[in-house]
């Protein structure tokens, strides 16, 4: 599974206006809800924190993957989103978030949401990638740092 197969590039948003890990969650949801009328917007921020109820999906390194799952879409969905400040998303580090990754995948999709998961978790693992994002200066900047190191692999 290619990133670019479950991001679009209206779904990439440089600039957060969020500043708590609620509004994070409920802005992402509604760029999702916004793009892709078969999500509840509300049945998604929902799902997520109910997720994040169960631990945090801030892995440190200024990266959270927030993730969850909904009946009735047919694949899975992905946004991505950049805070220059940085929000306390309860990461593992106690450091800010700065990047999120967030997806929404079929209720019934195990496998498609793992896969999704762990291609994300190792793009963002690398260190110079995750500079580039934070220096990207818009979202098309953005889109095309993630294809490129999404081709890479």
């Amino acid at each position: 599974m290619k990133i670019e197969d479950i991001l679009s590039p209206e779904l990439v948003l440089p600039d957060l206006n969020a500043r708590t890990k609620v509004d994070v969650l409920v802005e992402l949801a509604t760029a999702i809800a916004r793009r892709h009328p078969e999500v509840d917007r509300e049945r998604l921020v929902q799902a997520l924190e109910d997720r994040e109820r169960l631990n945090s999906t801030a892995l440190g390194e200024g990266v959270a993957i927030p993730h969850g799952k909904l009946p009735g879409i047919k694949r899975v969905f992905a946004a991505f989103a950049r805070s220059r400040q940085g929000v306390d998303f309860q990461s593992l580090d106690g450091e800010p978030t700065h990047l999120f990754f967030l997806l929404v995948a079929p209720e019934d999709s195990a496998g498609a949401h793992l896969k999704a998961l762990a291609r994300i978790s190792r793009l963002l693992k690398d260190d110079s990638f995750r500079a580039r994002l934070m220096q990207a200066p818009d979202a098309h900047s953005l889109f095309e740092t993630i294809q490129q190191e999404d081709a890479r692999y």
